[in-house]
């Protein structure tokens, strides 16, 4: 990924200094583990960890590799330029080339997982507190882009926080679904090394032994760990959209932070553009962009081909690095986001009255007025609010069929606000835990 949208912490995970030296620890506990059981000598085995220290020089295995062809190769070749090549002779014993890049690719994507949950919790807590800043904030809700019913910003918040809990959750069970590790040799039958140098290397690792792998994990965890990432992506964008269309000068209920200097267009001075929010919604595209490949990925020819890997060393950074920048940007923009509550319910004013009409609706269907008979009735008065802006209750009070089924007292009682809000500590109870 560009630096633009790249954070160190979890770039550093990608660099190959980084998997070079996981390579390492792979290969070194894998020796340890097998001077442990007498199959390769105690002395080979330490000298390996001679290296513990060293920056492997990228550059020189990739001098290697353009003569080899082989990745793997290049690094144990230049492993032992470190170690020695009698006392290296022993490394990578009964070992295939998977076995250190799946293994490797899993740590990444274990490491670059829990800043992930570190980031959705940090977002988590910036939503929950403008969900309680803003509870009873009313606010018209909207179905097909039309004002519907009344409703609270704390709630609009509140439930963006509860889907991205639902996907704080996803996240970490795919840690533990792609915390595995594989050191099963050629065709993961363990014919040349021993079970228990997988179990031996995983322990030190963090990760769990796979149960059963050919000469690779299998791809099935990798596809849902990126389908994972997108939908917490789709998430995101949930939010941005909703955050962009309340910016909309027509609409202005809520804007991101305007800094002090800032510049919304070359040619209009005037603006005040969500560009943030903006490009929020076009990183969600890219790192979705990482899920059909990862499912693609899931079926390889008979036991192993390759057609995964030039896919994986793309989307695995590309897509870790993207969401990680995004989440950290989206927490900003919640922390820092600018909420308009009059703007709110002038919005909800510009049809006076008309967010009630259901309650009129169900008032005079309690009231023994058919369901049809009822919504003609109310209709006919809220196409005039639509029509003239005029006022929805003052139109009832002037229906005679209206009045003569309800009265004027229980039609002025309709358009009590607190009806829809009454509820809101409930669903607070159940989203937040509290109130």
């Amino acid at each position: 990924m560009i630096p633009r949208y790249s954070r160190k912490e979890m770039v550093d995970i990608w660099e190959p200094a980084t998997k070079f030296k996981i390579w390492y620890e792979i290969e070194a506990h894998a020796c340890e583990a097998m001077a442990n059981l007498g199959v390769i000598p105690r002395e080979n085995a330490d000298a390996v960890w001679k290296a513990k220290d060293v920056e492997f020089d990228v550059a020189r295995i990739d001098e290697i590799e353009a003569v080899t062809k082989h990745d793997v190769i290049a690094f144990l070749t230049h492993l032992a330029e470190h170690v020695g090549s009698d006392e290296a002779r022993f490394v990578h014993q009964g070992m295939t080339s998977s076995d250190v890049l799946d293994t490797c690719l899993n740590v990444q994507l274990v490491r670059a997982t829990d800043i992930l949950i570190e980031d959705v919790k940090g977002l988590l807590a910036a939503l929950k507190t403008r969900a309680f800043e803003h509870k009873n904030t009313v606010r018209v809700g909207r179905s097909h882009g039309i004002h519907a019913e009344p409703t609270t910003m704390g709630l609009t918040f509140a439930r963006f926080y509860a889907e991205m809990d639902r996907n704080l959750a996803r996240l970490i069970a795919v840690r533990a679904e792609i915390a595995t590790g594989a050191i099963s040799g050629a065709i993961g039958t363990f014919a040349n090394v021993d079970p228990r140098v997988e179990e031996h290397v995983c322990a030190q690792l963090g990760l769990t032994p796979e149960p059963i792998s050919t000469q690779v994990i299998p791809r099935d965890r990798h596809a849902m760990y990126f389908a994972v990432l997108g939908v917490i992506a789709s998430s995101m964008e949930n939010i941005v959209i909703e955050i962009r269309h309340m910016q909309r000068t027509e609409v202005l209920e809520g804007a991101e932070f305007f800094s002090m200097g800032q510049k919304g267009s070359s040619a209009m001075p005037h603006k005040k553009n969500p560009i943030l929010t903006e490009n929020l919604t076009g990183l969600a595209r890219l790192v979705r962009m990482a899920v059909i490949p990862a499912m693609e990925n899931v079926a390889l020819w008979h036991e192993r081909d390759i057609s995964h890997s030039s896919v994986e060393r793309t989307i695995a950074p590309d897509a870790t690095i993207t969401l990680n920048f995004a989440l950290k940007r989206l927490t900003g923009v919640i922390e820092k986001m600018l909420i308009f509550p009059e703007n709110m319910l002038d919005n909800m004013n510009k049809f006076p009255g008309l967010v009630m009409s259901q309650r009129v609706l169900l008032a005079l269907t309690q009231a023994g007025v058919s369901r049809e008979a009822a919504y003609s009735m109310v209709q006919r008065n809220a196409l005039q609010v639509w029509e003239h802006r005029l006022d929805f209750q003052e139109l009832l009070l002037a229906d005679a069929e209206v009045v003569a089924a309800l009265g004027a007292d229980e039609i002025k009682e309709k358009f009590d606000m607190g009806y829809h809000t009454k509820h809101v500590d409930t669903i607070f109870k159940r989203v937040f835990g509290e109130s």
